[in-house]
C-alpha cells in the first residue's frame, strides 16, 4: 500500500486509515515502537502492555470454570 507523507502542523506524518488500523489491531492512543534500519526501512511495531493481575485472575477463573469437569476428573 502506498501512502504519502503529509504536513501536520509543524511536523510531517502518515495518516493510517481505518482498514490499516483494523489489520494492525491498533486503535487511537495505542503506543508503537518505530525502528529505522540501514537503507531507510522503517518498521512500526505495536507495543503490547502487560496484562494486569486482575485481568489474569479473571481470565484464569473463566478458563477454570469452563473446564471444571476436567479439573475434577484430573484431581481424582
Amino acid at each position: 500500500m502506498i501512502k504519502s507523507i503529509t504536513k501536520i502542523g509543524n511536523s510531517q506524518g502518515i495518516i493510517f486509515d481505518a482498514a490499516i488500523m483494523d489489520m494492525a489491531h491498533l486503535k487511537v492512543g495505542d503506543e508503537i515502537n518505530i525502528t529505522v534500519h540501514e537503507g531507510g526501512a522503517i518498521i512500526i511495531t505495536p507495543t503490547r502492555t502487560a496484562v494486569s493481575i486482575e485481568e489474569s485472575v479473571a481470565s484464569a477463573r473463566e478458563w477454570i470454570g469452563k473446564n471444571k469437569e476436567l479439573f475434577h476428573r484430573l484431581s481424582q
